[in-house]
């Protein structure tokens, strides 16, 4: 099957700054494009990438990335926090100095 002709996959992910990130959506098709619908109302960025889609639509709602993903998700959030205008919190005060 070639990518062009795979279903539309959406992930949704929650970061709380202080965990891995978990998956709090997940679908395909028309769920996909309900994802990705109600994300655009609420203002969450999106990032297309079909093959992080493809591994990360391997887990279960409220399953943690795995450490392997780690530094792909990193930049995911980083490119959320860039698209949005922020400035991520720096909770380790060694770091903040």
């Amino acid at each position: 099957m070639s990518r062009a002709s795979e279903p539309l996959k959406a992930i949704a992910l929650q970061y709380d700054g202080e965990n891995a990130p978990t998956i709090t959506a997940s679908g395909e098709g028309t769920i996909a494009e309900e994802i990705i619908r109600i994300a655009e109302e609420h203002g969450v960025p999106l990032r297309e990438d079909a093959i992080l889609a493809a591994f990360l639509s391997e887990l279960d709602l409220g399953d943690e990335i795995p450490p392997l993903l780690y530094r792909v998700i990193a930049e995911v959030i980083a490119y959320a926090y860039l698209v949005a205008g922020k400035v991520p919190e720096i909770k380790d005060k060694n770091l903040a100095d």
